[in-house]
């Protein structure tokens, strides 16, 4: 990194935590648990969600309700939003990722969120040289997650889930939270680099101009060629190349 630069802001799930596994496992739980009921209700054959071909697709990045959305109507399936405060079921887009919040949280709580340390050198590195740092994600859970694993303290702002909704912010691919969080740290978007896994992500960090955005591929070529397509910069799998030598 160099003099360029204000600013870091993270994507926390496969940038900062390796909780991708952890949310795609929830997700699945929820949606296969809609989709049996609905198959049983209506006799349609059950066709569960695919980690593999829909969690990256519909889902990864997006807000809750979106991400439901999303999934749903690539299966011909529609739903009403409904409220946040929606109740784990299936009547709403909110009540069906509510539900999938549930398992998150049992998942979080036995312990198996872990961290990517490539990441964390490099945040260890721009801390020391006077570069701030945000967390930038779409989950309600952020604080929980990187108090579980002790590294909230690494980051001067967090823009979350929570955020999302308090401030009715549009959630990725739209830029809306980066640039929140830039304004917070104090600075604009062409001093900030943003770092993210998902695809929406990246959309997001290329709709709000930022000075770079870095793609990170924790998966394969094809997801790193697929950064790059929606809007990343560069495709990194070891995100300690950033770090200058000294």
């Amino acid at each position: 990194m160099n003099g360029d630069f204000d600013a870091c802001l993270f994507d926390m799930d496969g940038v900062l935590t390796d909780t991708a596994t952890v949310h795609a496992t929830a997700w699945k739980k929820a949606f296969d648990a809609f989709l049996e009921r609905r198959s049983q209700a209506n006799g349609e054959p059950f066709v569960p969600f695919d980690i593999a071909k829909d969690y990256h697709v519909h889902v990864d990045g997006k807000p809750r309700d979106n991400g439901v959305l999303d999934f749903l109507a690539s299966r011909g399936i529609t739903l009403p939003r409904g409220e946040p405060t929606d109740l784990p079921g299936d009547s709403t887009a909110w009540a069906v990722g509510n539900a999938k919040n549930v398992f998150v949280v049992e998942l979080i709580d036995a312990g198996l969120v872990k961290v990517f340390d490539d990441t964390f050198v490099l945040v260890d590195a721009l801390r020391k040289n006077g570069i701030k740092t945000a967390v930038v994600s779409s989950s309600a859970n952020t604080e929980a997650i990187l108090n579980s694993v002790g590294r909230l303290a690494l980051f001067d702002e967090r823009v979350d889930g929570n955020t999302i909704i308090k401030d009715g912010l549009a959630g990725k691919p739209a830029p809306d939270t980066f640039l929140l969080a830039a304004k917070r740290l104090g600075t604009t978007p062409e001093r900030a680099v943003v770092f993210e896994d998902a695809l929406a992500g990246v959309a997001a960090g290329r709709a709000g101009d930022f000075g770079l955005v870095v793609g990170v591929n924790r998966l394969d070529d094809t997801h790193a060629q697929a950064l790059l397509q929606n809007g990343a910069d560069i495709s990194l799998t070891d995100l300690t190349q950033l770090i200058n030598p000294s």
